[in-house]
């Protein structure tokens, strides 16, 4: 099911931030992390926007059915899948971006409009490539690290990336002037979704011992660093080159 995606983004942010408090504790002088003073002056304006977020968040979870927000994930993921397929192009993938055109035909068909995930069932995997990614893999380095208000951490790269990406959504575009209610409409049940499939994540935040700030921003940094090299390590994405 193409809810596995939201699910597994969850887990791997859980995941990463479990590493992060194992393996490390950061010191506050984080050469990634140059404007720390800024970072937490906005971490804070974050959190205070989430006391309202969080908990509109919490309701959609508790109140839609799963197989709601299971046909909303999948059709917000379907969307995504063609953006997914360009940026596999642009990395030098086309076998994934076949994958991942096809994922979208079927699934905008057969699938009726993306509600369903049927080229999941039918062994196309689903991918999950952004433009920061892609700039990653023509070799831009990640820059100062930034946290955000509203859309959370991100490097340099990744923030430019996230324009990109933000300006090519076609739930931004498809819907003209005449119809922006149904358009906003929109935007705000996939953020509101996207923010309910972070709640596990939270859990694993809140029960940590260390900084929280300090959680996320090594998190962040570990789990955008295993997605630009697809899960391997540079020497082994190097050694595989060879």
């Amino acid at each position: 099911m193409n809810t596995q995606l939201s699910t597994r983004r969850a887990t791997c942010l859980a995941g990463a931030v479990a590493i992060a408090a194992a393996g490390c504790a950061t010191t506050a002088n984080n050469p990634k992390d140059p404007f720390e003073g800024f970072n937490r002056a906005m971490f804070a304006v974050n959190e205070a926007l989430d006391v309202v977020i969080k908990p509109v968040a919490q309701g959609y979870d508790a109140a839609a059915p799963l197989p709601l927000k299971v046909a909303i994930s999948n059709f917000f993921g379907n969307i995504w899948d063609s953006w997914t397929a360009v940026n596999n192009l642009l990395q030098g993938k086309p076998g994934d971006a076949v994958s991942d055109v096809g994922r979208v035909l079927i699934n905008s068909t057969i699938g009726i409009g993306g509600a369903f995930d049927v080229a999941g069932e039918m062994g196309l995997t689903k991918h999950s490539e952004d433009f920061g990614q892609t700039l990653g893999k023509w070799g831009v380095g990640d820059g100062p690290y930034f946290y955000w208000p509203i859309i959370g951490p991100r490097t340099t790269r990744d923030t430019f990336g996230w324009m990109v990406d933000v300006y090519v959504d076609p739930v931004w575009h498809v819907y003209h002037t005449d119809d922006m209610a149904l358009r906003n409409s929109m935007v705000a049940v996939h953020y509101i979704n996207l923010r309910a499939s972070l709640l596990p994540a939270d859990k694993v935040v809140e029960e940590a011992a260390f900084d929280k700030y300090d959680y996320i921003r090594d998190a962040y940094l570990q789990h955008r660093r295993s997605e630009i090299f697809d899960g391997a390590l540079p020497h082994e994405v190097l050694d595989d080159e060879r």
